[in-house]
Order: structure tokens, then sequence, then C-alpha cells
């Protein structure tokens, strides 16, 4: 394997965590409106008797505590992969998707504050704006996500100096809508299998039922996109045999969420939307290889224009070998010291 294949790769995988990771806390954020306890109206009881397991929204919120910020690790991690290994797409690219990316970090901010300053609130008022906040920040990066993945597999207006600019006529397209649609659904049924998994069985089961239905909105919306392409107004894949092969598995993952919430098996669930949120991002990259940025018109970035030399590649190679084993263990010792449903075992955070 190449240097450039490599990089490319570890790329691809830590956007792929990103998304798997830091796709149930956008998912849990735009649920948090809709998982409150006793019905989650405006006067349900959000403070347990103590001793007792927490519900509704607070409970949601709990449910992704231990592991919030931490996921962030993994894209500050892919932006450092971006600027070191690949910096003639990284100037097309962030440059280009300016306005998505500054409305990310927007949604970012507003969710992350909101979720730790809506228990200082005073009064219900105050928790019901904080509260729609939370959901904003998680719906508006989600949905985001979505219109650059859709933007990428479309392809880009690249001008002949190689940058390029969206505006509305290229994102407010059924394509590129489309696939922010889906995106947004599929992080929401994520974190719904998420909160599933981690909460006390009360809430558990109403996460269940709201994530099997988020599963079918997610696969009857997502057939618009592929309807779309296989009619020549949606995606432009490059390499068709492996998109096909890719999309097919994304499909499958969502039916075995489907399957698995259906019947209870929340972990299994889990593994199945995680599975189908990191697909995205393998469609992008395998789908569109060589090129690292495909051109609406044709051709495009390819990875030897976009990646840096070689022995800047060698220097950085050294960095990667061990940045990406110690981000593994860091995730995979906090998901173990957290481990189990949250109630009398884990403390409440927010």
């Amino acid at each position: 394997m190449s240097l450039e294949i490599f990089w490319l790769a570890l790329l691809g995988l830590l956007l792929a965590g990103y998304f798997v990771l830091g796709g149930y806390d956008y998912g849990v954020q735009m649920l948090h409106p809709f998982l409150g306890g006793r019905g989650g109206g405006p006067g349900a009881r959000e403070a347990p008797p103590a001793g007792s397991p927490p519900t509704g929204r607070n409970a949601a919120l709990d449910a992704m505590a231990p592991f919030f910020l931490g996921n962030e690790v993994w894209l500050v991690a892919f932006t450092g992969v971006l600027f070191g290994a690949f910096p003639h797409l990284e100037g097309s690219l962030l440059s280009g998707l300016y306005p998505l990316i500054v409305a990310i970090l927007a949604g970012l901010v507003v969710g992350n504050a909101a979720v730790q300053l809506r228990g200082r609130a005073r009064g219900p008022r105050g928790r019901r704006w904080w509260g729609a906040l939370i959901a904003c920040g998680g719906a508006l990066p989600a949905l985001c996500w979505g219109l650059v993945l859709g933007l990428l597999l479309h392809g880009v207006p690249r001008r002949a100096d190689g940058s390029f600019h969206i505006g509305p006529g290229e994102v407010l397209t059924p394509f590129v809508l489309a696939c922010g649609a889906t995106t947004a659904l599929l992080f929401a049924a994520h974190g719904a299998a998420f909160v599933a998994l981690r909460s006390a069985p009360q809430l558990a089961a109403r996460a269940r039922l709201l994530g099997t239905t988020l599963v079918r909105a997610t696969g009857a919306v997502g057939c618009l996109p592929l309807l779309l392409t296989l009619f020549g107004a949606g995606a432009s894949p490059v390499n068709r045999a492996a998109s096909a092969v890719l999309a097919a598995l994304l499909a499958a993952a969502l039916a075995g969420a489907w399957w698995c919430l259906s019947r209870g098996h929340h972990a299994r669930a889990f593994a199945a939307t995680s599975g189908a949120a990191l697909l995205p991002v393998a469609l992008v990259g395998a789908g569109q290889y060589p090129y690292v940025l495909k051109a609406s018109a044709g051709g495009g970035m390819t990875l030897h224009e976009a990646v840096t030399d070689s022995a800047t590649l060698t220097i950085l190679t050294a960095f990667g070998v061990v940045l990406v084993p110690v981000i593994l263990a860091y995730q995979t010792w906090s998901w173990w010291a957290f481990r189990g449903r949250t109630g009398r075992r884990h403390p409440s955070y927010f």
C-alpha cells in the first residue's frame, strides 16, 4: 500500500469514526424534545426520586454524557490529517464549502453549550429555550453533513484554477436536499438506537419505538437519491460497481437495524446503525476514487494532486501510527469504564 492510499484511508477512517460517534450525539440532541418523561409534555417530570433511574430528557442526555465532547476528537484528528496530508484538498474544500462548514461549527457550538447550560435554567421556560437550542444544535450539523455528502457525490462546480464556491443553486437541488434529509434521519435513528442501548428500560422502550419509525423513514427518504441517480440527476460515481455494493450494504444495515429494534435487540441495532452511519463516507471515498474532489462537469482533483509530497507523508506517518491507536484506546477505555445503562450505575451529569 502506498503512503497516499494509507493517508486517504486514514482520512476516511477518522471521518467515518466521527459519523458513528458524533452521529449519535447529533441524534440524541435531535430527539431531546421527543423523549420527555410521561409523554414528554411541558409538565413532564424530569427529576425522579432519589435512588430511582432517571427518566425523560435528562436521562436521554445522560446516556451520551460520559462520551460528550470526547467524540469531537475524531473531528479534530480528521481536520489535522486534512491540513497536514492533503493541503491542496483542504484549500479547495474548506473555502468552497465555507457556508456549510460555518453552519456545522455554529451548530456544534450552540448544541454543546445548550446541553451543558440547560440544567442551570431556573424555570420551565428557560429549559424549553435551551431544549430547542439542543435540538437545533443536533439537527443543523446533521443536515449540513448530509448536504456536504450530496455535493461530493454529485460533483462540485470546479473552476479552471481548481477553486469552487457553492451557492443556493448547488445546494437547493432535489438530490443534495434528499441526501441532507436522509443523513439527518439516519443520525436521528442512530441516536434512538443509542438511547435504547444505554437508558433505563422505560426510556429504552420509547427510544426503541421511535428508532423503528426513524429507520423506516430513513429508508423511504433514502430511496429518492437512489432514484435520482438512476435517472441521471443524482450522483455521478466513478466506480459504479463499488458504489452499488456500498449502497446495497447501506440498505442492508438499515434493514438489520429495523429488524433488531423491532425485536428489542438493542446492541445489534446500534451496531447496524453504526454501520449505516459510516457507509456514506465509504461511498464517497470508494465511489469517486481516484478523485477526492469530483467536478460536476467531469474530471476533478485526483488523490495524487491533493496529497502533499512524499517526504512530508513519511514524516507524518510516524505520528499517524501513534495517533490512531491512542484515539482507539481512549474510546475503548471510555466505553468500558461507562458500560451499562444509565441510572443507579452512573450519576446524572446534566
